[in-house]
């Protein structure tokens, strides 16, 4: 339990002045109503940062695995992780594809005062999808796509927030998990759905995580968040395992003044990393990821699973945000 203690006038008024000469410290009120209301010094998300890390993930070319590009943008990772991490754990292993073909896969777990009980859990997938089955273009449906924003902008967030975990350590442990072979489901044509042939490398970390016996307070995924002018409704999945996390993260969002983009709307469901996490290691986690409200137009952002998902279509302010949101909710806790 809680306790409230008084706090003088004078105190308040120097609280409330030293928040005002820091954009960096903010009292945070709606998220957090269970709590006392504390001044933190949250750091700054540099937009142009985050870019530059999702830019050098698309540089190397179409992640997907079993490629040059694949392996080369893992050698990066690991270098950018452990030059920010305390540890960095190279889960590797093999799943089998909706094709029948085995294939090779890492998942990437960087912690951060490991020693930490209380730990939260950031999530994205690194790999791109190996075929554009929903680009406008027939001819185009066997090209694998470059992926800047379904994949690479979620971890080039990360990225950012990780280069600031190691500057300035929160008051939490936390691990940020990159998944491999998130996005080898089958085409578009296939009519066959199964919920298995999805986020492999989420499904194989959540039943043999990186430490036995792993647990994390909550996780929060990040995919697709990088579009000009995103849409972020609440992914049905992540209300039902965790709501908790989804009033925390949007009601952060509206303290924050980004109401018009995480919009307090019900979202579709969506069987990404995070499903694989609820159900399998009993962590309840929740899926930023930009929702579309017309699922006979689309499900998700304009250029998913095309061509065009290029880093032409990606904004630094939308990176930024999602950075700003999901620091605050770190650093506040």
């Amino acid at each position: 339990m809680t306790v409230f203690k008084p706090v003088s006038f004078l105190a308040i008024i120097v609280l409330i002045l030293a928040a005002s000469c820091d954009p960096s410290q903010r009292q945070m009120g709606s998220a957090r109503k269970n709590k006392p209301q504390k001044v933190v010094s949250v750091p700054f998300v540099n937009a142009d940062s985050a870019f530059s890390f999702v830019a050098a993930q698309v540089a190397f070319g179409p992640r997907v695995p079993g490629t040059d590009a694949h392996s080369q943008c893992g050698e990066w990772l690991k270098s950018k992780l452990e030059s920010y991490a305390d540890t960095v754990i190279l889960q590797r292993f093999k799943a089998r594809t909706y094709d029948n073909i085995t294939r090779n896969g890492i998942n990437f777990i960087a912690s951060f005062q490991p020693e930490k009980t209380k730990r939260l859990l950031l999530m994205a997938h690194w790999d791109s999808r190996p075929f554009a089955d929903h680009d406008p273009d027939e001819t185009k449906r066997s090209q694998p796509i470059d992926g800047a924003n379904d994949g690479a902008s979620g971890v080039g967030v990360l990225l950012e927030m990780a280069r600031h975990f190691n500057a300035q350590p929160p008051d939490v442990g936390i691990d940020i998990v990159l998944f491999d072979l998130e996005d080898w489901g089958p085409p578009a044509e296939t009519t066959a759905y199964n919920e298995s042939y999805w986020g492999l490398g989420a499904q194989h970390w959540s039943k043999s995580p990186h430490k036995a016996g792993y647990k994390a307070s909550y996780g929060i995924l990040l995919d697709m968040i990088g579009a000009e002018d995103p849409a972020f409704r609440k992914e049905y999945f992540s209300k039902q395992y965790a709501r908790f996390v989804v009033d925390l993260v949007w009601n952060t969002a509206a303290d924050l003044g980004y109401s018009a983009y995480f919009l307090d709307e019900d979202g579709i469901a969506t069987t990404d990393d995070h499903y694989f996490v609820n159900k399998y290691a009993k962590i309840p986690s929740i899926d930023i990821i930009h929702l579309e409200n017309n699922v006979s137009e689309g499900s998700f952002f304009e250029h998913w699973h095309t061509t065009e998902d290029n880093l032409e279509k990606i904004s630094p302010e939308s990176l930024r945000m999602v950075g700003e949101v999901v620091m605050n909710v770190v650093y506040y806790e």
